[in-house]
């Protein structure tokens, strides 16, 4: 899917801005740099509580808003006319149900802010689900299921990155909509707890879901963030479930200082699968330029490069964000 003739859409699933009101979103923009017109990014994730990340939501909100190279998006119609006037549309995502305090009504108040995208649990198991570190997996809970149906609702995704196999799966079937991962790599080309399996691949592609292959080295391989490693995944998902269900998610975070800090601060969320390789390393936004040449050198015709590239995220946005406006 592509929006023009001239350039298709790039669209970024994922990515990671310090989470702290002082951080600087003109950070994002090495995204629109590179010819990006859509990104998603964290505000919040299992250390977070709502007042934490509601006081991110309002300083991000508020640098984006003042500045014209930014697009709040709202509706899939916003990140098309991002794209049509080069500016960058950014939407908002969770990585984690503790955002919401056990409060469903919550979900609704971050729809509106402009979150699109939910995880319900960040590698250990909370209120709302197992995670893909628990030994026990016991998938969604009531709670996670009735979060799931207010996520269908209001015209929030459920995303199972970072969720357990049955949870990711539980997902699936509750939802009433698309089911996407995010950010997150194929189990079947790299062992790693953090990569899904083909089940929870077909789920999510059954239900018209897109999974986003990330660019994180230990999830590519042995830390590493080569085009190659990342086409490894897209290649084996594109096999797996078809060009239609496969878009990119980095998780690129921008200050890699205070990721060190933040992993350091909450170790007990990472386990030695993501130590064993030393630093993390990430693929950047600039490495994302020779993506389409290196897909259309290896076959891929121009409409299924458009759709990894951005336009199968933009169907799901089409089919599951709704038309409802951001608070002002």
């Amino acid at each position: 899917m592509i929006l023009t003739d001239a350039l298709p859409l790039l669209w970024d699933q994922h990515c990671c801005l310090p989470l702290t009101p002082a951080a600087d979103v003109g950070d994002l923009l090495r995204f629109r740099e590179i010819g990006a017109s859509f990104v998603s990014v964290n505000v919040g994730y299992a250390p977070n509580d709502a007042d934490s990340t509601l006081g991110i939501l309002e300083s991000f909100r508020r640098q984006l808003a003042g500045d014209e190279r930014f697009l709040l998006a709202a509706s899939a119609a916003d990140v098309a006319t991002a794209h049509a006037s080069g500016r960058l549309a950014v939407a908002f995502d969770l990585e984690d149900a503790n955002p919401l305090d056990g409060r469903l009504e919550l979900v609704e108040r971050y729809h509106q802010l402009g979150v699109r995208t939910l995880v319900p649990t960040y590698n250990y198991r909370n209120a709302a689900g197992s995670g893909c570190m628990d030994t026990d997996d016991e998938g969604l809970t009531a709670y996670g299921r009735a979060m799931v149906r207010e996520m269908n609702r209001v015209g929030m995704v459920p995303d199972g990155s970072h969720s357990s196999v049955r949870t990711g799966l539980d997902l699936c079937e509750v939802s009433t909509g698309p089911v996407i991962y995010s950010h997150s790599c194929m189990r079947s080309v790299w062992e790693h707890e953090r990569n899904i399996t083909d089940e929870q691949a077909r789920a999510c592609a059954a239900t018209g879901g897109v999974i986003g292959i990330t660019g994180v080295g230990i999830f590519l391989g042995a830390n590493d963030i080569s085009i190659d490693a990342l086409i490894r995944h897209l290649d084996y998902a594109v096999e797996l479930v078809g060009p239609d269900h496969v878009g990119i998610g980095t998780d690129f975070p921008f200050d890699q200082t205070d990721f060190d800090r933040e992993f350091a601060e909450n170790a007990e969320l990472f386990p030695e699968s993501y130590r064993r390789w030393g630093p993390i390393r990430f693929l950047s936004p600039e490495a994302l330029s020779p993506l389409a040449a290196a897909l259309s050198a290896r076959g891929y015709p121009d409409e299924t490069i458009g759709g990894i590239l951005g336009g199968n995220f933009l169907r799901v946005a089409r089919q599951a964000w709704g038309t409802r406006d951001l608070a002002a």
